[in-house]
């Protein structure tokens, strides 16, 4: 019987990329790998060009991604994805063609977030959807406690004026961690990890959440304006749904205490990205600082309203990259998508529309 062959639309970055690899080859499957995102890609056709075949175009250009999958009348048994490229209804049903030699069946995603997939597409056409949720957790926790800790104490701006070579001291004192309540809108495995690093520090901690979280020093609000009235700093991490699109916007942003933080680490869609600039220009606002890994428009397409502003604290979509949350979403990404292909769906966590 023939290999299954996979697609790496972008292999985990440098040194953990062989480990990758070298799982996925040993669990018998013919590789493609994706040349774009690599970075020594001479070097990486000189490795590894005795066991995998190559590829390079921009997997984030529709047309492009289409052309890589079907060519030939080919195709692939499955396609991995670590940065979300978007795998719409267009895309899904050209590469399921049935004319195609090997018509998808699996998408594995080396990470929690499976937003980037049009899911009734892949479910109308057969195609089943992997991730790896928990993988990054402790990683995005420890990233949004960063950003909760640069902002309080004003650090951006401390640093900004430095570099000028003025010295200034705050109008004001900061208050300590201790004195704060941390308002956490998600309580799942990462917000979860949050609330023990946050109440660690000395933090109040409360949190918003679907289900009854046991085991989470957070204790429990009923609704989100309870949260963002009563919060000095609100984090969130849910997911992107069409519920949580657009949870915070105008109105929410208003209703936060005055002074108040805004941190988001979770998907750019959930937060109105121009009301949360509009508010942040506002010396009057209740909201004084924003913190947001993640925006409506990523990668070659980034733009945001909050580009510029200085209690804007931007990061280019990285809270999860470290090299154990890394490691962990690729090897667990490997193997799903190999179990899935393999007829052995128990244990493996599958994503439905």
């Amino acid at each position: 019987m023939d290999k299954a062959r996979i697609l790496l639309l972008d292999a985990a970055p440098g040194e953990l990329m062989a480990r990758e690899l070298d799982r996925l080859l040993g669990h018998g499957l013919e590789i493609t790998l994706n040349l774009r995102r690599v970075t020594d890609r001479t070097g990486t056709r000189e490795t590894w060009g005795d066991r995998v075949d190559f590829t390079d175009f921009d997997a984030f250009d529709e047309a492009a991604l289409t052309a890589a999958t079907v060519r030939g009348g080919e195709g692939y048994d499955a396609l991995k994805s670590r940065a979300g490229v978007p795998l719409r209804a267009r895309f899904l049903a050209a590469a399921t063609d049935p004319a195609l030699a090997r018509p998808l069946r699996v998408i594995g995603r080396a990470g929690a977030g499976f937003d980037h997939v049009e899911l009734p597409a892949a479910a109308r056409h057969g195609v089943t959807v992997t991730h790896t949720p928990g993988s990054n957790a402790g990683a995005v926790a420890e990233f949004a406690l960063a950003q909760l800790l640069a902002l309080t104490r004003d650090l951006p701006a401390h640093n900004a004026t430095a570099h000028r070579g003025v010295w200034r001291s705050p109008a004001a004192p900061a208050a300590q961690l201790s004195e704060l309540t941390l308002g956490i809108v998600g309580l799942g495995r990462t917000g979860s990890a949050l609330a023990g690093r946050a109440a660690a520090l000395g933090m109040d901690v409360q949190g918003l959440s679907r289900q009854h979280r046991t085991g989470t020093p957070a204790r429990t609000v009923r609704s989100l304006t309870a949260l963002l009235t009563t919060s000095d700093v609100v984090s969130l991490h849910l997911p992107l749904t069409a519920e949580t699109r657009g949870m915070i916007g105008r109105a929410e942003l208003a209703a936060m205490r005055p002074g108040s933080i805004l941190l988001n680490t979770a998907r750019g869609g959930i937060v109105d990205e121009q009301a949360v600039a509009d508010a942040l220009r506002d010396p009057g606002h209740p909201l004084a600082a924003a913190a947001v890994d993640t925006f409506a428009h990523e990668h070659a397409a980034f733009a945001s309203p909050l580009s510029g502003l200085p209690n804007a604290l931007l990061t280019p979509h990285v809270a999860g990259m470290t090299r154990s949350a890394m490691s962990t979403a690729a090897l667990h990404c490997a193997d799903h998508v190999a179990a899935l292909l393999g007829g052995r769906p128990e244990g493996v966590p599958v994503v439905t529309a």
